[in-house]
């Protein structure tokens, strides 16, 4: 599995949709690794695996931001649905080369943010981002992947 081994079985319960081939080209078995990285983090969600224009499209319509980002949230549509979250190939890869990690661990570490953020936990001052970023750790740790936060 690219990203480590799991610690943590995977669950037919979250639905991962690969709307951009590519993906598995890039990520060997996505679905099972964006899967078992959504049930880490506690998430009743769907992910949807898409392309860099498809999450550029829904980036523009729901946020006003007309260019791709790597992970969007959207919540619920009723009580008792799943929110779900859509990745960007595209942005995925090139943060991963960046930052020098392999595409699978940074796609589990965005879905688990996903998850994070459909849980009510946010970024948007230092506490909050701290708070999140050490639940990310967390996370990942139990699914034997590395803490994103740690650099070297």
């Amino acid at each position: 599995m690219d990203g480590g081994e799991s610690r943590i079985p995977a669950t037919a319960g979250i639905p991962v949709m690969v709307a951009e081939p590519a993906w598995r080209r890039t990520v060997r078995r996505p679905e099972a690794l964006a899967r078992r990285a959504a049930v880490a983090a506690g998430g009743k969600c769907s992910v949807m695996l898409a392309s860099d224009a498809e999450v550029k499209r829904l980036n523009a319509r729901h946020r006003g931001r007309n260019k791709p980002t790597n992970v969007l949230t959207f919540d619920p549509a009723a009580p008792g649905l799943p929110g779900e979250i859509v990745l960007a190939l595209g942005t995925v890869r090139r943060e991963a080369a960046s930052a020098g990690k392999r595409p699978g661990v940074h796609l589990a570490h965005l879905v688990v943010h996903g998850v994070l953020h459909l849980a009510g936990h946010d970024h948007d001052h230092p506490g909050a981002a701290r708070r999140m970023e050490m639940a990310e750790a967390r996370i990942l740790r139990r699914l034997g992947l590395p803490n994103p936060w740690r650099h070297g």
